[in-house]
């Protein structure tokens, strides 16, 4: 097991590499972090420009500009930002926490929705229950993501104006400034989190549903459910120990394999909702043309998901003894 993680980090790392290399390239030559400086009016005399260009490495060719910023990441130097007072590794650190609070909560309630329903579909094919949970999914995998959150947000809104008084939150990821002791703090924190969280669960429940629905009914058929039947064990006990378990394989690769879409949806999510997260980063980061905040944020968001989809393989071997790495 641990040399089959070693293999996969060995392997990962390459594919890290290269796509931090091409982004940067596009980054670097898709637009000018100068432009804002040389848009103003009046306009800065030539001694300022020609000094951030210094502080922002373009006196240096793009290449060596890359080599700059990689062996920069050895002592935890991001780059230098347009912004020139902004610590990239300290900005990024701060929302990713904000983010990943978002997607790690999403995701849970996604796949306990999609197990749940998954399942009770699968047991129950083709009866009402079925094809209600059929619509359900459907429906929510139709629509799109920034849509569904617009939705949610202005029923808040409405939901709020109806009682005349602010249930809901509707923007930010907290209040401004925090109420005060622990308790309230969480609660606050949790309040924000409803809608954002109930918006990118929905969207990934909608696929996962159908794929544990489909692993759960090929399961059902098999020969060894068959067989703990025939030996007189209980219809609940057959469902959730022998079949259950094979059947959340498909849905785990599904799961791995979704990450990078539902980060994609978080920044969307968080767009409409209003967080200071990684995706309101990355957004001002491309309007700015801020090169090394974009390559700080490639660089979290592709690390977290190698990790998990290495986390994702070795969970395999959790849900079905039969397989071993050697």
């Amino acid at each position: 097991m641990l040399a089959f993680a070693v293999r996969r980090i060995a392997v990962s790392l390459p594919i890290l590499l290269i796509s931090t290399f091409i982004v940067f390239m596009l980054a670097s030559l898709s637009g000018n972090p100068l432009s804002g400086l040389l848009t103003r009016n009046p306009p800065p005399p030539p001694e300022t420009i020609a000094l951030e260009a210094q502080r922002l490495r373009l006196d240096h060719p793009v290449l060596e500009r890359y080599w700059m910023w990689l062996t920069g990441l050895f002592r935890g130097d991001f780059g230098p930002s347009v912004q020139s007072n902004l610590d990239i590794g300290a900005e990024v650190a701060g929302r990713f926490l904000i983010t990943m609070r978002l997607i790690a909560v999403a995701m849970i309630l996604a796949l306990v929705l999609a197990v749940v329903i998954g399942v009770i579909s699968a047991v129950k094919q083709y009866s009402k229950t079925d094809y209600a949970a059929t619509f359900l999914g459907f429906l929510f995998l139709a629509m799109p993501a920034f849509w569904l959150a617009i939705l949610l947000k202005q029923a808040g809104i409405d939901f709020n104006n109806a009682v005349d008084e602010q249930i809901i939150y509707t923007i930010g990821d907290s209040s401004v400034p925090l109420p005060q002791g622990f308790g309230a703090q969480v609660a606050d924190i949790a309040g924000h989190m409803v809608l954002p969280t109930i918006s990118l669960a929905l969207i990934s429940y909608a696929a996962w549903s159908r794929y544990q629905r489909s692993a759960m009914l090929e399961v059902m058929n098999t020969d060894y459910v068959r067989l703990a039947r025939a030996k007189g064990l209980s219809r609940r006990r057959v469902m959730i120990k022998h079949a259950l378990r094979n059947a959340l394989i498909p849905l785990t690769t599904v799961t791995a394999l979704d990450l990078a879409s539902i980060i994609s949806g978080a920044v969307l999510t968080e767009t409409v909702f209003q967080w200071r997260g990684m995706g309101d980063l990355l957004l001002n980061a491309i309007r700015t043309d801020d090169v090394y905040v974009v390559m700080a944020w490639l660089l979290i968001t592709a690390t977290v998901v190698i990790v998990f989809n290495l986390l994702a393989d070795l969970l395999y071997a959790v849900l079905d003894p039969r397989i071993r790495y050697a």
